[in-house]
């Protein structure tokens, strides 16, 4: 009941009456009490006036299971939610629930990742309170060699919910990579359980890097933050509630049509490679070009210096242009 009772606060700029509460959730007054109480030792600051009620003024930085279940603003992306104070991997983690029937949406988010993993078998930690560790669960009916676009599909949400929450010109580089100034800020991994003939699931982890505010000195010059970006802390809850909003939108989008058709003009508007000089390292030859787009199945198109256009398929080569780190 602690994300509902945050919900009608948060629902309300003025105060919730202890009896509205207790009318809309069918509890009694010390049971609405009790939950007060715990999220104020959460770190919630919430005002009780007799007569008047309660009312929320201000909220922790927390991505716990009540803080975002209350924020949620979903059909399924996120409902069923998990929330782990540390994890080796949430995309491990989200891997076992799919394989002991899970549903459809399930969101796995964690405060801190010992062992979260990149492209390439990289390491991705976490520290605790400074950055987005998140892997959901999907279902879709497609085939196995349409599921990387779900990559390209995740990049886009984690972009747009980034520029919403903070204001930032946030770009991708293809194929879901975020990017700012040169650094980057996001990756995206995506793992499938399939047959032949179908996928069974599709388990896509993002890390953000939100609040971090220091780095290795190997990447400092590679990776930023959004807290060093914009000189303050970020709200980690409003931009995984939102980003689950804008995924849901554009899984939508692309299971209609089980391509990128639908989704090319969005994807373009954020691509930081677009019109962009880019160096593919592809094993059977080395080549350059401008990037110019992306086509239906979210394949990069190079255009090289003898004018012919070649398409570079994610997960099969790297791309390399104006940033360094990949």
């Amino acid at each position: 009941m602690k994300s509902e009772i945050l919900s009608a606060l948060r629902a309300q700029k003025d105060y919730v009456s202890g009896q509205e509460l207790c009318g809309q959730f069918g509890v009694t007054r010390a049971a609405v009490w009790k939950e007060i109480r715990q999220l104020r030792e959460e770190g919630y600051e919430i005002e009780a006036v007799p007569n008047k009620g309660y009312r929320l003024t201000a909220a922790p930085d927390t991505v716990s299971g009540a803080e975002l279940k209350s924020r949620l603003e979903t059909a399924w992306a996120g409902q069923n939610l998990v929330y782990l104070d540390t994890v080796d991997s949430t995309n491990d983690y989200v891997k076992k629930l799919a394989e002991q029937g899970a549903p459809h949406g399930t969101l796995v988010v964690a405060d801190y990742q010992s062992g979260g993993k990149g492209r390439r078998g990289r390491t991705w930690i976490t520290p605790h309170g400074t950055t987005i560790a998140m892997s959901i669960l999907v279902r879709p009916q497609i085939r196995p060699e349409k599921a990387s676009m779900l990559t390209l599909v995740t990049g886009m949400a984690a972009a747009e919910a980034v520029g919403q929450i903070t204001g930032l010109d946030v770009k991708i580089k293809w194929p879901n990579d975020l990017v700012i100034h040169g650094k980057k800020l996001s990756g995206t991994l995506t793992e499938m359980s399939a047959e032949m003939e179908g996928v069974h699931y599709v388990v896509i982890g993002t890390g953000i890097n939100a609040n971090i505010t220091e780095f290795p000195e190997e990447l400092k010059d590679l990776a930023s933050s959004l807290q060093l970006e914009l000189g303050h802390p970020v709200d980690r809850g409003a931009i995984i509630c939102t980003c689950m909003k804008y995924f849901e939108n554009y899984y939508e989008k692309f299971i209609t049509t089980q391509d990128m058709s639908l989704l090319i003009d969005e994807y373009q508007r954020l691509l930081a490679n677009m019109d962009r000089q880019v160096r593919v390292l592809d094993p059977a030859g080395e080549y350059g070009g401008i990037a110019i787009g992306i086509d239906e199945q979210g394949q990069l198109l190079v255009e090289k210096e003898d004018g012919s256009i070649t398409r570079v398929y994610a997960g099969e080569v790297s791309v390399r242009g104006i940033y360094q780190y990949c």
